[in-house]
C-alpha cells in the first residue's frame, strides 16, 4: 500500500490544501494500492507560484547556460533509470500496462529523451546574428517561454511527461504538471528522481487531479503556455480558453488510425510489429492502428492473420511478465469499450474474435478480451469514434484511391500505418495520408522527430527540435551596420 499525504511543490513534499484523500485501485485486481491528497484549486495557485518564482529569479533557471541545463537532464535520466524497478510496477497496477512493456516505454524511453534534450540543449544556437540585407544586423533569440501548465492522460504517464518536460526543460521553462489521478502514485517516485538529480526547487511541480484542477491551471494568469495530451473534446475547450488568453498551446489529442495493406504485403513476416500496430498498452494508445483497410483480393487473409493473432495473445494480470494484454485502466474505461462494442454489433459489424464477455479466467480486474470486428462499414460509430481499448476492425478497399479516401474519412489525423514489400512505395502513399505521422511496416514513436496530428487530433508538435521550438519566443533586436 502506497500512502502519500503530500504534493511536490518548490521542489519539496508538502502538505495539500485539504485533507480529503482518493484511493488509487489495481486495475488487475480491483484493489486499492495507494492513497494520495485530494488536491483542489489552491494546490494548483501554489504550484504555479513556486514555478513562476523559479523563472523569474534573475539567477535561476531560465538564465543558466544550456549545457548547465542539460547536466541536470543527464542527472535526472541517471536517477529515473535507477529507479526502474520502483517505477515500472506502479505503471503496471495502476493502468494495466503489461510490465515488460512498461520497462521499455514508461522507464527507458522517457530517460532517453532527457538524455535527447541535454544533448540538443548543448548543440542548439540560442543566440545567431544575420546580416540584414539593408546592411544592418540582427539578433535572433530563441527565449524561453515561461512556465508552461502541462495536463497529461494516464495512458504513458511517465512517457508523455518526458516528451513534454524534456524540451520544456532544455529551453529554460518552469513546469506545473497536472497528472491523472489514476496515474499519480509513480509521480512521488518521479519527483525523488528530481531532488536527486538536483533541478532547483520550483522548475518542476506536481499536481495528480481532476478536471476541475486542470480547467485551473489552464486559465491561470500566470500560465504562459499550456501543453494538453487528451480526448479532442476537451482538448478544443482547452484551445478555446487559450485562444481568448492569446496563450500559445499544444495540444495532442485523440486519433482514429488507419492501417492500410497493400496488395504485396508480406503478412506473415509482420506480425509482431502488426501487435505492436493495433493492440500495444490493451488498445490504449492513441496512434494505434484500429482500422486495418485490406484490398479485396486479400480481405480474407487478412482477417484470418488478425484472428490468428488477436487469439493468440496472452491476457492476463499486468504484472505477469509473460502477459501481452493487460486490463484497461478503470471500470468506467471497460463499461465504454463493451458499449462500442455492443454498437458495433447492432450496427452490422461481425466479431470474428473477442466480444464483450470477459476473458476467460479472469474474475478480478478490468479485463476485456482483444475485439476483432470484420463487415464494418466505414462510416458507422467504430469506425469513426475512437474506442481507446483492444478492438480492431477490418475493413475492404477497392484500389488505392478507394483506401486514401477510406483511411481519411475521419475527423482524425493523428497516425498511419502503410504495409508493402516495397518501401518507396510505401513512401509515396505516406503523402497521400491526412496524418501527422505514418509508419511503414511498424510504428514507433522517436524521439529525434516531431510528433503531433492534423485536424482534430491536435495543433503543434512535440518531440525533436520542433518541440524544443515550441517551448521558445523569439526575439529580435535591430542592430546598425558593424562598424
Amino acid at each position: 500500500m502506497h500512502v502519500y499525504d503530500t504534493l511536490f511543490i518548490g521542489g519539496k513534499f508538502v502538505p495539500p490544501a485539504s485533507t480529503e484523500t482518493v484511493d488509487i485501485i489495481s486495475s488487475s485486481t480491483e484493489e486499492v494500492i495507494g492513497r494520495i491528497p485530494a488536491t483542489t484549486t489552491d494546490d494548483i495557485d501554489a504550484a504555479v507560484a513556486a514555478a513562476r518564482s523559479a523563472f523569474d529569479d534573475p539567477t535561476g533557471w531560465s538564465t543558466w547556460e544550456p549545457a548547465r541545463r542539460a547536466e541536470v537532464l543527464d542527472r535526472l535520466a541517471d536517477e529515473i533509470e535507477a529507479r526502474v524497478e520502483e517505477l515500472t510496477p506502479l505503471v503496471a497496477q495502476q493502468n494495466g500496462m503489461p510490465i515488460t512493456l512498461a520497462h521499455q516505454l514508461e522507464s527507458a524511453l522517457p530517460a532517453g529523451i532527457y538524455r535527447y534534450y541535454a544533448e540538443l540543449a548543448r548543440t542548439t544556437e540560442f543566440e545567431e546574428v544575420r546580416p540584414g540585407v539593408l546592411g544592418g544586423r540582427a539578433v535572433v533569440r530563441h527565449l524561453p517561454v515561461g512556465v508552461v501548465g502541462m495536463v497529461i492522460p494516464w495512458n504513458y504517464p511517465n512517457l508523455i511527461c518526458a516528451t513534454k518536460m524534456g524540451p520544456a526543460l532544455a529551453a529554460g521553462c518552469t513546469v506545473v504538471m497536472k497528472q491523472s489521478i489514476e496515474t499519480s502514485l509513480d509521480s512521488y517516485i518521479m519527483a525523488e528522481a528530481i531532488q536527486a538529480a538536483g533541478v532547483p526547487d520550483g522548475v518542476i511541480n506536481f499536481v495528480p487531479g481532476g478536471g476541475a484542477t486542470g480547467a485551473h491551471l489552464v486559465a491561470h494568469s500566470d500560465i504562459d503556455k499550456v501543453s494538453f495530451t487528451g480526448s479532442t473534446a476537451v482538448g478544443q475547450e482547452i484551445g478555446t480558453k487559450c485562444g481568448e488568453l492569446m496563450r500559445p498551446v499544444t495540444l495532442e489529442l485523440g486519433g482514429k488510425s488507419a492501417g492500410i495493406v497493400l496488395d504485396d504485403a508480406d503478412l506473415a513476416a509482420s506480425v509482431e510489429n502488426l501487435f505492436v500496430a493495433t493492440l500495444v498498452n490493451n488498445g490504449q494508445t492513441c496512434v494505434l492502428s484500429s482500422r486495418v483497410l485490406a484490398p479485396r483480393s486479400r480481405y480474407d487473409e487478412v482477417v484470418e492473420t488478425l484472428a490468428g493473432l488477436f487469439s493468440s495473445v496472452k491476457v492476463g494480470d499486468a504484472l505477469d511478465p509473460e502477459t501481452q494484454v493487460g486490463p484497461v485502466v478503470s471500470k468506467r474505461q471497460l463499461d465504454r469499450i463493451r458499449g462500442y462494442i455492443a454498437k458495433g454489433i447492432e450496427e452490422g459489424g461481425r466479431v470474428v474474435v473477442g466480444g464483450a464477455d470477459r476473458p476467460e479466467g479472469l474474475d478480478k480486474g478490468w479485463f476485456v478480451q482483444p475485439t476483432l470486428f470484420a463487415d464494418v462499414e466505414p462510416d458507422s460509430t467504430i469506425a469513426q469514434e475512437e474506442i481507446f481499448g483492444p478492438v480492431v476492425l477490418v475493413m475492404p478497399y477497392d484500389d488505392i484511391d478507394d483506401a486514401v479516401r477510406i483511411a481519411n474519412g475521419t475527423k482524425y489525423g493523428l497516425a498511419a500505418t502503410i504495409w508493402t514489400s516495397d518501401e518507396e512505395k510505401g513512401r509515396e502513399l505516406s503523402r497521400r495520408i491526412e496524418a501527422g505521422t505514418v509508419g511503414i511496416n511498424h510504428f514507433m514513436t522517436e524521439p529525434v522527430a516531431p510528433f503531433g496530428g492534423m485536424k482534430a487530433s491536435g495543433l503543434g508538435r512535440e518531440l525533436g527540435p520542433e518541440g524544443l521550438a515550441s517551448c521558445q519566443h523569439l526575439q529580435t533586436v535591430y542592430l546598425p551596420p558593424a562598424s
